[in-house]
């Protein structure tokens, strides 16, 4: 192992930063070329190229069991299409992909509400009607980045997000769409708001 690979190696924990997945000599880990980020080889496979793609692909954190049956098989670049196909297959059949979001426990490998789903509810009602999203981390006591990927999270409406791609999944919804599409709509304001007052 070369000095550099190792160095990021040790400052990843030897762990994917995409699915966890840890590896303490290395096995089965690779540097990302674009972003130079530590990463396992099924992760690696279907990581963007784009800057933005990438940082919002990491940020949906993916459980490394879920991953095993395609490590089994030595994903690489070459086979990236029949194995991103197969798990695009599971992801629309309702399978759960990811680990499991804030308001939901795993149940016999079904996404069920908690006790937090109250919370989650509270978090799109508040926003909505107008509290920054400071003043809603200050509140539940999760950090701000934490709070906006709630409030973009399609598996409160009983989605299944993967690879880009939007399917319906098996579980039950915490947030009404029409709530959650009303959450979207005041992001875009808020953001093309931004843009005018930086003019």
């Amino acid at each position: 192992m070369e000095p550099q690979q190792k160095q990021l190696f040790e400052q990843a924990g030897f762990k994917c930063a995409k699915c966890g997945y840890y590896s303490p000599l290395g096995q089965g880990l690779e540097i990302n070329r674009d972003f130079k980020k530590v990463l396992c080889k099924v992760c690696n496979v279907f990581a963007p190229e784009n800057n933005e793609e990438f940082e919002s692909y990491i940020c949906e954190k993916v459980s490394w069991q879920q991953l095993e049956t395609f490590r089994k098989y030595n994903v690489n670049r070459a086979s990236h299409d029949i194995h991103k196909h197969g798990m695009i297959t599971k992801a629309k059949q309702g399978n759960l992909m990811a680990r499991p979001a804030y308001g939901y426990n795993v149940v016999d490998g079904k996404l069920i509400p908690n006790e937090e789903a109250e919370n989650v509810r509270l978090i799109f009602k508040e926003f909505l009607d107008g509290k920054s999203l400071n003043q809603i981390s200050k509140i539940y006591g999760i950090s701000v980045n934490g709070i906006k990927k709630i409030l973009h999270n399609f598996t409160y409406i009983g989605k299944i997000k993967f690879a880009n791609q939007i399917s319906q999944g098996s579980h039950q919804a915490i947030v009404p769409i029409e709530l959650f599409n009303d959450v979207q709509k005041r992001f875009e304001f808020l953001k093309s708001k931004k843009a005018v007052e930086e003019k």
